[in-house]
């Protein structure tokens, strides 16, 4: 699941921190990524482990440009894990893998720097 927002839109209107608590952003190691040809955007089927407690979820996400499919398993990347799956095609995407936008509008994703244990919330 991958959307692409404004990058020159403002800061969006301001929450509590209780609306920031409901947003839940895990990491989880890609274990398996495919190629996603009947997407209408450039994109790759991922299936994300995020340890014992969440397991193991699907995302679909367009990082076509900057990752190769032989060089994401193994990776480690953040993803919300509490929003709906959402139906892209044929192919149900259960969670959203975050990234940020590269001067050309292309999405770098987010990972830690370091490696942490999978399901890890972020904080």
């Amino acid at each position: 699941m991958h959307l692409v927002p404004d990058p020159a839109a403002p800061p969006a209107h301001e929450m509590g921190f209780d609306d920031w608590l409901r947003i839940d952003i895990r990491v989880g190691t890609i274990v398996e990524a495919h190629s996603f040809p009947e997407a209408r955007k450039p994109a790759y089927k991922l299936l994300i482990d995020f340890g014992p407690v969440i397991g193991r979820r699907k995302s679909s996400a367009q990082i076509t440009e900057h990752y190769a499919l032989e060089a994401l398993p193994g990776m480690q990347v953040a993803a919300v894990v509490n929003f709906p799956p959402r139906q892209i095609g044929k192919f149900m995407s259960e969670v959203l893998t975050l990234g940020f936008p590269d001067a050309g509008g292309k999405v770098v994703l987010v990972q830690p720097s370091k490696p942490v244990p999978d399901g890890g919330r972020l904080f």
